[in-house]
């Protein structure tokens, strides 16, 4: 029998990190025996969560284009030319059967050289608006999937494939959770919860926000599941040394993400793909704060998929400050408003998206056998 090699490429943050590692584990149920190299950016935290996950993984020096100085761009492209060099003799030396870029930096140099060696390629685009990267890259690719409907206004329409976003197996089953998720965190059943999460490092506004209107939340009677991120953890704590005994847990990373969904009634967030695809198929209500700090605005484009559904409220980065604790406890306290949100959210969820990406790349191994 065959033995079947395959390339995921990407990362950068935990959004592209983790379906690319749910792939990878569906790939190795579906195929005994299959061989997954992973291809990333040497300085991101792919570094770490893929050895962690058990994969191995090849770094690239690539850096992302700065926009702010355009001098700092002359590195950027030296940085790009090693990285395509690297990607060519890594290619060259696993011989995949087939490439599957994820999004971030490394799946740009990774995929074009996988072309240009007559490799096979397959994208998975996460986002509601397709980065310049991805539209390049498709004009070669042999599948593109994606999370979201209207798509072939970025990408050739016979090459799509609507698979939504591969999310934590484990948040699939997070349903049903609740009292053990509550007691996890030490808080209340007899209480509304807010779950506030701004990603592996953190969002400054959105943290800022919570600690500027903490005491609106106390006299609302509603407890918090508080995940400041990396950066903001320290400032948080001091923040709540003025607010002693009161229901909240705080935590630079939640190690349960399970529970915390579990637990909360309402989640405030960023809008980022993977975030978003938890969030419909768990059917909760969610405030959305998109990130102005991303390529092409992607997040409030995200963002505005729901909104434009009626699957989600959303406010911007710039009336956070003044806004978003208002409109959280608003909505808390209004179950119909509540239940209708977790419905209309829950409409635009995908299942068993990594199967479906799976199934895809099957397809393509075969063709080419």
């Amino acid at each position: 029998m065959k033995q079947y090699k395959v390339i995921i490429s990407g990362g950068g943050t935990g959004g592209h990190i983790f379906p690319a590692i749910s792939i990878a584990n569906t790939l190795k149920k579906r195929i005994p025996g299959v061989q997954i190299l992973f291809v990333g950016a040497e300085d991101r935290m792919e570094m770490d969560k893929v050895p962690a996950a058990g994969y191995e993984i090849v770094g690239l020096p690539v850096k992302g284009f700065d926009r702010s100085h355009l001098l700092n761009n002359i590195k950027v492209v030296r940085c790009l030319l090693r990285s395509l060099s690297l990607a060519k003799n890594t290619i060259r030396d696993f011989q995949p059967d087939i490439a599957v870029g994820v999004g971030g930096y490394a799946s740009g140099p990774t995929l074009w050289m996988a072309s240009s060696l007559g490799i096979p390629t397959l994208i998975q685009e996460q986002n509601s608006y397709a980065g310049v990267t991805n539209k390049l890259l498709a004009k070669k690719a042999d599948r593109i999937c994606v999370a979201y409907e209207g798509m072939d206004k970025f990408f050739p329409a016979e090459k799509i494939v609507v698979t939504g976003n591969p999310v934590r197996q484990d948040l699939e089953e997070a349903r049903g959770k609740r009292e053990e998720a509550l007691n996890f965190f030490g808080l209340s059943p007899e209480k509304k919860t807010v779950l506030v999460v701004g990603g592996s490092l953190g969002a400054r506004t959105i943290n800022q926000s919570i600690q500027g209107d903490l005491d609106k939340f106390f006299a609302s009677d509603v407890q918090l599941i508080w995940q400041t991120g990396r950066y903001y953890h320290e400032e948080a704590i001091r923040h709540l040394k003025a607010y002693r005994g009161i229901p909240v847990w705080c935590s630079d990373f939640i190690s349960r993400m399970d529970f915390a969904y579990a637990a909360a009634d309402l989640v405030i967030s960023r809008a980022g793909a993977s975030s978003i695809s938890e969030l419909c198929i768990l059917k909760k209500p969610v405030v959305l704060v998109p990130s102005p700090n991303v390529a092409e605005d992607h997040q409030t484009k995200n963002a505005l998929a729901l909104v434009n559904n009626r699957a989600a409220v959303m406010v911007t980065d710039k009336d956070a400050p003044q806004k978003l604790v208002d409109t959280a406890l608003s909505l808390i306290h209004d179950d119909d408003r509540l239940s209708s949100l977790s419905q209309q959210i829950g409409k635009m969820a995908h299942f068993h998206s990594a199967e479906q990406i799976v199934d895809e790349i099957m397809k393509i191994i075969e063709r080419k056998s």
